[in-house]
């Protein structure tokens, strides 16, 4: 399993939702945690997905992202 972080610019409920709506139809993801207040987004995976995969996902959304990296 992975676990990647994400700082995404998010700044409503709608930029947290559309972000959760894409990782959440994105195989091999098995949780999601997004906090709005910090900006941001934890995913674990299973080990076929890579933080590419997850990232470019993320960035289908249109929402900035300012860091990423791979927690475990």
């Amino acid at each position: 399993m992975h676990e990647y972080m994400f700082n995404v610019a998010m700044s409503c409920s709608g930029c947290s939702n559309a972000v959760n709506r894409v990782l959440t139809k994105l195989p091999g993801v098995q949780d999601i945690d997004i906090s709005l207040e910090k900006q941001l987004v934890n995913v674990k995976t299973d080990d076929s997905l890579q933080l590419d995969a997850v990232l470019e996902a993320i960035k289908k959304t249109g929402k900035a992202v300012h860091e990423s990296k791979i927690i475990a």
